[in-house]
């Protein structure tokens, strides 16, 4: 197994029908497998690694459990004007998140604008899929959530926040949207996790241990910093930001009373929130003003002056980048998620990703 991992890229193509392939034979319906596999692909596509494949044992883990429910009926229970609230039934969170944004879409085209607010939802792998979805469907799309504290105040020395990220997506006249989709955490949690696998240490300043002390160590962290680094307060604000709008706005739970995400309680659900808005940009300007306004000002962000031996790049520039490269090479798997790759393979007798 650690041989094959060393010396082979896997295609996406064979890594996608893998998740799609052990989600099924773990149970889950055919909605929530093609919603958790299409979430952590967009992850593994576009370099987002500590939210792509790598979940896969742990979301199989939360489904068989009884966490993550696998057959969920998904209904709105209020409604007004372009605002809906989606009862998720516990589903696998990016069932959640991907029929709500199919939802505020629709609601865009009727009233310009559409906001959904998601309960009893689940972890929902990387934010920007949702507002990708969004963009791609040539509207501004806003996807975040609140997750189980792991990340301190600035200046504190407890978890308080969850990773709480926030996601946005503008369509343009390129085949590629502006994505923003970042942790309000300096890094996210899983980030440390895949850093664990690979044996590497962390950058400075992301996360400290037990005390509230700056680590390196991937194996001592106990808790991550906020965004920002001296000025860590703009991080746990925007932290807070997607706090009230997941858990605040949706009577759910909010970070420090939400079950860790590791367990060890695997069968009872962690009552989650999030939140997704979809706006119409021709509702408030004409489109041609709208995308040409967008054109501009990329154009002149990606030609503005770098600084030497740096490139200035959009948001999601990196992003298309990697796609790029990983659609024709493939993708590396770390050895801890190929070894689970294997248990998993045997157990639901399924083929292994070439």
């Amino acid at each position: 197994m650690q041989q094959a991992v060393d010396q082979a890229a896997f295609s996406l193509a064979s890594l996608e029908r893998f998740c799609r392939e052990v989600f099924s034979a773990c149970g889950a319906n055919d909605a929530t497998a093609d919603a958790a596999t299409r979430a952590m692909m967009h992850g593994t596509r576009y370099g987002v690694d500590s939210h792509g494949v790598r979940l896969l044992a742990h979301y199989v883990t939360a489904l068989v459990g009884g966490r993550v429910n696998k057959t969920p009926n998904l209904k709105a229970v209020r409604s007004f004007g372009a605002i809906e609230t989606l009862d998720a039934d516990d589903a696998h969170g990016a069932l959640a998140a991907y029929t709500a944004m199919d939802r505020a879409i629709a609601l865009s085209d009727q009233f310009g604008i559409g906001a959904v607010a998601i309960r009893n939802s689940s972890h929902f792998a990387a934010a920007g899929a949702y507002a990708l979805e969004a963009a791609r469907q040539g509207r501004i799309g806003i996807a975040v959530c609140n997750s189980d504290s792991f990340v301190r105040l600035h200046d504190g020395a407890m978890r308080f926040h969850g990773t709480n990220p926030i996601s946005v997506g503008v369509p343009t006249t390129d085949e590629n949207p502006w994505l923003l989709d970042m942790a309000t955490s300096s890094i996210p949690y899983n980030r440390v996790l895949l850093y664990r696998s690979l044996g590497v240490e962390l950058p400075q300043g992301t996360a400290s241990d037990l005390n509230g002390v700056d680590t390196r160590d991937a194996e001592a962290v106990e808790m991550l910093a906020p965004l920002g680094g001296e000025f860590g307060f703009k991080g746990a604000a925007l932290a807070g930001f997607a706090e009230i709008l997941s858990a605040v706005l949706t009577g759910m739970k909010l970070s420090f009373d939400i079950a860790p995400m590791g367990g060890p309680d695997f069968s009872t659900p962690r009552g989650m929130g999030a939140f997704v808005l979809a706006i119409k940009p021709e509702a408030f300007i004409e489109r041609d003003v709208f995308d040409a306004g967008m054109t501009r000002y990329l154009e002149t962000l990606r030609n503005s002056p770098a600084r030497e031996g740096c490139t200035v790049m959009a948001p999601g520039d990196r992003e298309w980048r990697v796609a790029e490269e990983r659609e024709k090479s493939g993708v590396t798997i770390d050895p801890v998620t190929w070894q689970s790759f294997g248990e998993m393979a045997e157990k639901y007798g399924v083929t292994l990703p070439a």
